[in-house]
């Protein structure tokens, strides 16, 4: 369980990085980003396994994406 969290966190913290460096062509692009990765990991600690971090993940992406489109009007 620990070593599929570090996984987890270890492919979202490449991933955020890699955004930060190269920038992303919007904020609603970096809001899915974020939100990605912030509902894999809320996900993750709540429902435990693989199907909840996905979920989590989905709805993340969803929600970064508005929240970023909004940002940007």
């Amino acid at each position: 369980m620990k070593k599929c969290i570090l996984i987890i966190l270890a492919i979202l913290l490449l991933g955020v990085s890699t955004a930060f460096i190269n920038g992303c062509d919007s904020q609603a692009k970096t809001g899915a980003l974020i939100g990605t990765g912030v509902g894999a990991l809320a996900g993750q600690a709540i429902g435990g396994d693989t199907g909840s971090t996905l979920i989590g993940a989905g709805v993340g992406a969803g929600a970064g994406y508005i929240i970023g489109n909004e940002t940007e009007k």
